[in-house]
């Protein structure tokens, strides 16, 4: 049964796998602003090399606490990795704090789903389970956000509760409740 774990290097070959999945739908690409898209433009091939790939581990779960510096432009957030066994899935970011810039196009949950195992329900378990964590970290609600034309995260936001507020640009905007008072 898959879960949300935090990043661990038992996933290496089926994350570098996922990595290609996602490159070859142009992800990493300089238009791509998310943090996946990020992370594959930094690592690039180098991830093959198992000492490139656990410090990259490590500096993702470092990446949520108080005292590591977020890159230029992003905030402290946890970093969860949906996997099953050593099979990698699908990554999800709760950011601890919200900029403008997330107020208005990225939220303050992100995921993503490797193109392999999309329409089986993974982004919908993977959000619904992140909820009680992020409640944890002190959002009720979250804000989630999507683009206007992905019709399948529309449905997974919604799903799991999420409450449309607006359309800003090209993202719609959503707040799902996370279970606090």
């Amino acid at each position: 049964m898959p879960t949300l774990v935090t990043p661990t290097t038992a996933v290496h070959a089926s994350f570098l796998d996922a990595v290609e999945e996602f490159r070859a739908e142009g992800r990493g690409l300089p238009r791509d602003n998310s943090m996946l898209g990020r992370d594959i433009s930094v690592y690039g091939s180098s991830w093959r090399d198992p000492a490139v790939f656990a410090r990259y581990v490590e500096e993702s779960v470092a990446a949520a606490r108080d005292d590591v510096m977020p890159p230029p432009g992003f905030v402290r957030s946890t970093t969860l990795w949906y996997v099953a066994g050593d099979t990698f899935i699908g990554r999800l970011s709760i950011r601890h704090r919200l900029t403008q810039r997330l107020l208005d196009w990225g939220g303050i949950i992100g995921y993503d789903v490797r193109p392999s195992a999309r329409r089986r329900g993974h982004a919908t378990a993977m959000l619904r389970e992140s909820l009680p964590l992020a409640r944890g970290l002190g959002h009720d609600p979250v804000l989630v956000t999507c683009d206007h034309d992905n019709v399948a995260s529309r449905k997974v936001i919604e799903a799991c509760g999420g409450v449309f507020e607006d359309r800003r640009g090209e993202k719609l905007r959503y707040w799902i409740a996370t279970g606090g008072t």
